[in-house]
């Protein structure tokens, strides 16, 4: 999947360009389901399949005290959108100067650099542009005038309940992981890049790559089994993931750090891409009277861990790393 930021780098068939138009943050049934036009559409038509998706989040830059926590990266909601088989993604940087344009001078300039357009899809209530003033009956009244269709496609519910982004966030916030999977149509993770700590862990006997998770929703501390997947070797590994603030090794309780200790692995992961599926809750946050405590403890969790992902030792020919 081609993945651009200049609009004229996108593809130009002769039968134009179906576009789907969203934050797309957690790329969900509900983003799949209006995704889906597109790439229908496109495959009907001879055209070409594109996403259009923003970066950072518009509400950091209107309301940025208001600006929910994402439910991914921006790397991780590309391979997301790869995974569906888009043609392109055109990712819209947002800043100040999107944030001013009418939504009907952000569509005529969309429409502009990008060639001809065949359809656009979105969801039947996206709004956008400045004081939300697009909307799906101004894509239509601008469809009719540069001939282009347009999909509202309706919301996709679960259990009586629309699939959201907002709903996800709930979940997670709940550490309710296979509601959230249901949701999402996939396993739930979350990816970061590894970044430089304070190797406390590695003083333990167990080191751990500490992950830079800002500004993404988080389940609620504690110690989780889980699945690594080092992003470009395409390796995974089985791994225990402490979330939280470290109450035994540091007095700064303000500081939320995201840790994994990949089971049986050895070497350097600093600067690489991680991503982190959770499997199951081992044990809430715990402060332990002294570092022997919790080098035990952490011993228990491995165990625990390996029973949870049915993942055997160093010695067994049947490990996966």
């Amino acid at each position: 999947m081609l993945v651009t930021r200049e609009p004229a780098a996108l593809p130009r068939p002769a039968h134009g360009l179906c576009l789907a138009l969203g934050m797309f943050d957690g790329v969900h049934l509900g983003h799949q389901h209006v995704l889906r036009h597109a790439l229908v559409h496109a495959a009907n038509g001879a055209g070409a399949s594109v996403a259009l998706t923003f970066d950072p989040h518009p509400m950091a830059v209107v309301r940025p005290g208001h600006a929910p926590r994402l439910l991914q990266t921006l790397p991780q909601r590309l391979r997301a959108l790869a995974s569906l088989g888009l043609d392109a993604t055109l990712v819209i940087p947002f800043n100040s100067a999107v944030a001013a344009q009418t939504g009907e001078e952000f569509i005529r300039g969309l429409l502009r650099d990008t060639g001809r357009v065949r359809s656009l899809s979105v969801g039947e209530g996206f709004q956008f542009g400045c004081r939300r003033s697009g909307d799906v009956q101004l894509l239509c009244s601008l469809g009719a005038e540069f001939q282009f269709q347009v999909h509202a496609a309706s919301p996709v519910s679960i259990g009586g309940e629309v699939v959201s982004s907002s709903r996800i966030r709930q979940c997670i916030r709940e550490g309710s992981f296979e509601s959230a999977s249901e949701l999402l149509g996939r396993p739930y993770a979350v990816s970061g890049r590894v970044m430089a700590g304070n190797q406390l862990g590695r003083t333990l006997g167990f080191p751990t790559a500490n992950l830079d998770i800002s500004g993404l929703e988080l389940p609620p501390n504690g110690v989780y089994a889980a699945w690594v997947q080092r992003i470009a070797q395409e390796q995974e590994y089985p791994a225990v993931l402490n979330l939280g603030t470290r109450p035994t090794v540091t007095q700064d309780r303000e500081e939320l750090r995201f840790e994994v200790h990949l089971l049986d692995f050895e070497g350097d992961l600093y600067g690489e891409e991680l991503e982190v599926a959770f499997v199951g809750l081992i044990r809430g946050e715990k402060r332990f009277p002294n570092t022997a405590g919790l080098r035990v403890q952490i011993a228990e969790d491995i165990a625990t861990a390996r029973r949870l992902l049915d993942a055997p030792g160093p010695d067994s020919s049947r490990y996966r790393g």
